[in-house]
């Protein structure tokens, strides 16, 4: 990813444009991102990908309500992170495996 100063953005606003129909640009401002600058076609695909993980947790969270009352109490103390961990130690098994 290309990046340039908010002044050089400024200064260069015809190239920037031309730019990012290529590839998307970090503007920095005290040497820190305060923008980036894309493509209307990546940002649909942003949009597009925001949406349908809006439309995942909804789908998550009612299949929760669902079955919150047949999930055993042992299943129910289970943090995300016991259950992140447990994945990865069953991907690798299964990996050692093969």
């Amino acid at each position: 990813m290309i990046t340039k100063t908010s002044a050089e953005a400024q200064n260069q606003f015809g190239q920037l444009l031309d730019t990012v129909q290529r590839e998307p640009v970090a503007i920095t401002r005290h040497g820190r991102p305060a923008a980036y600058v894309v493509s209307p076609r990546d940002m649909e695909d942003l949009l597009s990908v925001k949406e349908r993980r809006k439309r995942a947790v909804a789908a998550l969270d009612e299949w929760t309500a669902k079955y919150r009352d047949q999930i055993s109490p042992e299943a129910a103390a289970l943090t995300d992170e016991d259950i992140v961990r447990m994945v990865h130690e069953a991907r690798d098994e299964a990996a050692r495996t093969r």
